[in-house]
Order: structure tokens, then sequence, then C-alpha cells
């Protein structure tokens, strides 16, 4: 039988480099990429930019990358406000807080109104405390019973982290009960 030469980095094949982009390339991209993900006006200029370092340019004028994510938010492939309450309901829905959600926005180029409605309101920050709590055994939810003061430290810091606010913490690390911090949440729903 025979034995298969070692491997000799001096024989490999290169992989031809990308066709540079034009404008009806760029614009392919553009829509392959909004039908994949849901995303910002911000996301996809990125995307966009990226990509055109990565490959170059070889149309005739510059490339129009604003032009062309202007047309995209016009036609409503992009839509800032529909992304933004997806991605805050489904951030506070996993249990992050006010502050991670608007991290979050902020990254994707989300404006700041838009970023204020995606927040939620006062129940649904305090629902996604719980959620956080009931997930991670925080505060009652805990299965050794009343924690010792690390263990709260670290619970608080995981929470305060994950983007909630501290007086949220609070209520939350130091509940007696898992209905005081149900009766918590509810107070806000009136």
């Amino acid at each position: 039988m025979a034995r298969k030469p070692p491997y000799d980095p001096a024989q490999r094949r290169e992989r031809p480099l990308p066709k540079p982009l034009d404008a009806a390339r760029m614009e392919e991209m553009a829509l392959a990429y909004v039908a994949r993900f849901a995303t910002s006006a911000g996301k996809l200029a990125d995307y966009l930019k990226r990509k055109l370092r990565e490959r170059g340019w070889d149309g005739e004028s510059g490339p129009d990358i604003t032009g062309l994510v202007g047309r995209f938010v016009e036609i409503g492939y992009v839509d800032d406000a529909t992304f933004a309450r997806a991605k805050g309901q489904g951030l506070l829905r996993r249990g992050f807080g006010a502050r991670r959600i608007d991290q979050a926005l902020g990254a994707a180029g989300i404006a700041e109104p838009l970023r204020e409605e995606a927040r939620g309101n006062e129940s649904e920050r305090r629902r996604a405390a719980l959620v956080m709590a009931r997930k991670r055994r925080f505060g009652p939810f805990s299965k050794d019973g009343p924690v010792d003061r690390a263990l709260r430290e670290k619970q608080v810091a995981a929470m305060l982290r994950a983007g909630h606010p501290l007086d949220h913490v609070r209520e939350v690390v130091n509940a007696l009960s898992e209905q005081a911090l149900e009766e918590w949440v509810d107070e806000t729903s009136d």
C-alpha cells in the first residue's frame, strides 16, 4: 500500500481572489443579506463597507452605500423601528435589562428615540429581572436557601452586567419569596 506523502504547504493551491464589487454586485449582496438576516440600516451599511474593504471596487464612480441603504429603507426591506422592537423584546424575554438592550441597539446603529421605545416599560423591565433571577437561580429561586454575602454580591454583579438597574437588582436578590417577586412585578401592571 502506497503511503501518502507528508503535507507540504508549498504545494497548497491558492484560492482565487474574489472579484471586485461593482454597483450590481453590491446590490445583489445587500439584497441577499437583508433576505437572510433581520437587520438595521446601520448594520447593512457596515456589512457593505466590510465587503468593499475585502473585495475592492470596480465601478466607474465611487460606491454609493448610503444611497443603496436609503433605497432599501424606502422600499421597506430595512426597517429600524421593527428591528429595534423585535431585538428589544427578544432581549427582555431572555432576561436582559434596559442598559444591555440600549447597548445592543446602539451597536446596530439604531437612533435614540427608537432605542427608548425598545427598552420596554417598567413592568416589562421588572419581568425581565424576574426571568433572569429564575433562570440563574438568584434570590428566592436559589436551591440552597438563603445565600451568603459573597454569593449575593456575585448575583448582584451578574444582574448589573445584564443591564438591570440597581434598584431592580436589590429587589430581586433580597426578595424573601417567589410570591413577593411576582407581586413586585404586578405592582406596575395597573
